[in-house]
């Protein structure tokens, strides 16, 4: 199997199945003599680990990482950082009924299609539980970065109810159980939850990620490009259908004037007066906010029962049980942060190559 790497000069590669003793991943590129320690990297697991609240699956992982190498006495090597994550709380006997039956929105009869075997249990590779190894290596990648680039995720809507951008404050995203910068809402988006649960279906999600302080000229002109790279990472998040980078495809709604970022200088540096690109053009960051925006897909394994097939072929009804999110959108906020900062940890190293950082 390929695609299990991502990145250039910072490299992770993830292993492990949803079911298996354990996962985790192997980050490469990392330079040697930053301090990295497990208390590091714990904080993004435990922001990301199930089980949290009654809107995510309840399953009780407690994501505890262990480093296996490339640190020694509390620094980087510059060798490969190899961390796992222990799987404890595994029911494969929830799976048992479906083993010969594809379930619809899955990737089930893709992968039996492609290898003509697949891990039923929970999906094997293809379950949201391999994106736990993308926080792990993304909060290296922060290491990296430093204090000078913060990045922020954020859920800014579930289904049809969007959030209110006048009320957005930072702050308030750590203090509810929906990542949500809209204190107003989360009243709404838990009355919509608990009624989509306990109806047996689920709801999709779309979520914000935004990075302060990203030097301009990260990225490349042609292929390369940084919003490229981020479509690609956010792309390849479990559920993801979606990605825009700035306004997206709202842009095509705005005339040129319009869309314009016009600039002036103060102070002897270039300012802009909008931010419809996301802080990317032509494919380098030009020290705006970046902005990244992606959908995420309702939940496919729900109670409410489906037409399938099976795998000799026959038609079938199929209702998923075991514990699932009734909106993955939400435990998707962590997973969204790390690609950002695997992205431009990627990328700054790459313009450090250039002398230009």
């Amino acid at each position: 199997m390929a695609g299990n790497s991502f990145g250039s000069v910072f490299r992770f590669t993830s292993w492990g199945e949803s079911h298996g003793p354990a996962i985790g991943c192997v980050v490469d590129g990392v330079p040697p003599l930053i301090a990295l320690s497990e208390s590091d990297i714990q904080p993004y697991l435990d922001k990301r680990a199930p089980g949290g609240s009654r809107f995510v699956t309840q399953r009780q992982e407690p994501d505890l990482v262990k480093i296996l190498s490339g640190v020694f006495e509390g620094k980087t090597t510059g060798t490969p950082i190899s961390l796992m994550i222990e799987n404890i709380d595994q029911r494969s006997k929830d799976y048992g009924d479906i083993k010969d039956t594809y379930r619809p929105g899955h990737a089930d009869y893709a992968y039996m299609a492609k290898y003509g075997i697949r891990d039923y249990r929970g999906g094997g590779r293809s379950s949201a539980r391999e994106t736990a190894s993308r926080v792990a290596a993304g909060a290296v990648a922060r290491k990296i970065l430093g204090n000078g680039i913060r990045i922020t995720g954020a859920l800014i809507q579930i289904g049809s109810v969007k959030i209110d951008r006048s009320r957005w404050d930072n702050d308030e995203i750590d203090r509810n159980p929906f990542f949500s910068p809209d204190p107003g809402i989360v009243e709404d988006w838990t009355v919509l939850l608990d009624q989509t649960r306990k109806a047996g279906s689920s709801l999709g999600a779309i979520i914000e990620v935004t990075a302060q302080g990203v030097p301009p000229g990260l990225g490349e002109p042609i292929y390369g490009k940084l919003d490229a790279d981020l479509a690609a990472a956010m792309m390849g998040i479990n559920a993801v259908k979606g990605v825009e980078i700035g306004d997206g495809f709202a842009a095509a709604l705005l005339s040129g004037e319009q869309n314009a970022d016009e600039m002036r200088m103060q102070d002897g540096k270039v300012t802009f007066a909008s931010n419809h690109a996301g802080g990317v053009q032509g494919g380098i960051a030009t020290g705006q906010d970046l902005v990244v925006r992606f959908a995420v897909k309702p939940t496919s394994s729900i109670l409410t029962p489906r037409r399938t097939v099976d795998t000799a072929g026959k038609d079938r009804d199929i209702a998923t049980k075991g514990r699932h999110d009734p909106c993955v959108g939400i435990r998707a906020v962590p997973v969204g942060e790390a690609m950002m900062a695997i992205v431009l940890a990627d990328h700054l190293l790459r313009h450090r190559t250039l002398g230009r950082g």
